[in-house]
């Protein structure tokens, strides 16, 4: 008899235009679009084999779940698990290591065209009207800047930042980068690079993009000191983690007219409150965290979840994290 397979929460992953046809090959499946805290236990009580996105599986909740033998999560973050909770019962966790790199480094290309060209207000103000009642045969809302010969500083060159640097880079914009490991002329395949440090970085680059993991090191990454060190005409783009950003210093500092602009598709809390002190903040563009989203990168994502509940269940598993 098939045994069951849970999905807590399918919907962001699959709101409807992917199959899970793949994913039932292996079990009787179960797929929630969302599951409140409350109803964790009841949903995933009877099943072997759990897969989460968001939804938290605690220590308290692992405990129980007495038949749980897999936690697949569809994701790169792994910390809404306790991955060492789930190793004392001898539980694999697996994540979802590289998925996304192409949409991610896309939606990055797209938030820096936006603050430089403008886009968005002046489809907007065409739909207005004001240009069929403008004097003259075009006109402009804001200043728009050429990329070509800019530095973009990528703080964190691992695939999503090398992939965002090629792009730039086909673009004209100089490169440089921090990053703990720094990559080989072979792993950069040709592209130039000058590897600096951050305080250089932030000094000279005019837009600055981060790429790099959530850490102790990393938390709060930009801050008041950092942002003092950007040009006035410098932009910040984060498609990474949220807390890498000091949401506050940010927000002042685009008051204050201290940077040009901010691109983010990651807050520190998300779904954000109301009271975000980036929202409504000048000069700041806001996405919900949707860098991932291409149809595409989904579907690479769910072949993955997919080959490593495979692995595990054909006795070699992968991508686990609490080995």
């Amino acid at each position: 008899m098939p045994e069951p397979i849970v999905v807590l929460d399918g919907y962001t992953l699959n709101p409807g235009d992917l199959s899970w046809e793949s994913l039932e090959i292996f079990g009787d499946l179960t797929v929630y679009d969302r599951t409140p805290d409350d109803q964790i236990v009841a949903r995933a009580r009877d099943a072997p084999y759990v897969f989460t996105n968001k939804t938290p599986l605690s220590a308290d909740t692992i405990d129980e779940l007495p038949q749980l033998r897999y936690v697949g999560v569809m994701a790169t973050g792994f910390d809404v698990v306790d991955v060492g909770a789930a190793k004392s019962r001898g539980i694999p966790v697996t994540n979802i290591p590289t998925y996304g790199t192409n949409s991610v480094s896309q939606h990055a290309t797209a938030l820096m065209l936006e603050l430089v060209r403008h886009v968005g207000i002046h489809s907007d103000a065409v739909h207005r009207g004001e240009w069929s009642t403008s004097e003259d045969w075009c006109f402009a809302l804001a200043p728009m800047i050429e990329l070509t010969d800019k530095t973009l500083g990528v703080v964190g060159l691992g695939r999503i930042g090398l992939a965002f640097a090629r792009i730039a880079a086909a673009m004209g914009m100089r490169i440089i980068a921090h990053d703990a490991v720094e990559l080989t002329p072979a792993q950069l395949g040709g592209l130039p690079v000058q590897y600096t440090s951050m305080e250089r970085l932030f000094r000279e680059a005019d837009v600055i993009s981060l790429h790099c993991p959530l850490t102790p090191e990393t938390d709060r990454l930009v801050n008041a000191e950092r942002l003092r060190l950007m040009k006035p005409t410098a932009i910040l783009l984060n498609t990474s983690r949220g807390p890498l950003v000091d949401s506050q210093a940010l927000a002042d500092a685009l008051r204050a007219g201290q940077i040009a602009g901010a691109a983010l598709d990651v807050l520190d809390t998300e779904p954000p409150p109301p009271d975000s002190p980036l929202i409504g903040a000048p000069r700041c563009i806001i996405t919900p965290h949707i860098s991932w989203y291409a149809k595409e990168s989904r579907q690479r994502l769910l072949d993955i979840a997919v080959g490593n509940l495979k692995a595990f269940l054909d006795g070699a598993p992968v991508n686990v994290v609490n080995a």
